[in-house]
């Protein structure tokens, strides 16, 4: 049976029930560059990565509903939920500076 190629986007599952994503294959070096759902990069050899396959330790997965998990971002740092009057606050201390000339 031969083993297609696993494409860039796709997610598989290890048998440990840790989520990765395909991020980058490179043909000419037989290496697969996956990205585990908390970050962490990691290269694959084709081969070893067939032989996983084979082996049921890595399979086909959904991608996650929640993608958190591999990107740096917290809920607090998201704008939509941000207080309007401190953003009046933050751009009153801004103004304060405006007659600032940094080449006095």
């Amino acid at each position: 049976m031969s083993m297609q190629r696993p494409s860039v986007g796709e997610w598989y599952r290890l048998s440990s029930g840790e989520l990765l994503e395909v991020v980058a294959f490179d043909s000419s070096d037989g290496t697969i560059e996956v990205q585990y759902f908390d970050g962490t990069v990691e290269e694959l050899d084709f081969d070893d990565w067939r032989s996983q396959r084979a082996s049921g330790a890595i399979e086909s997965a959904e991608a996650p509903e929640d993608w958190s998990g591999s990107v740096d971002v917290e809920p607090e740092d998201s704008r939509a939920d941000s207080d309007p009057l401190e953003e009046d606050d933050r751009r009153l201390r801004a103004d304060r500076l405006g007659g600032l000339d940094l080449f006095e």
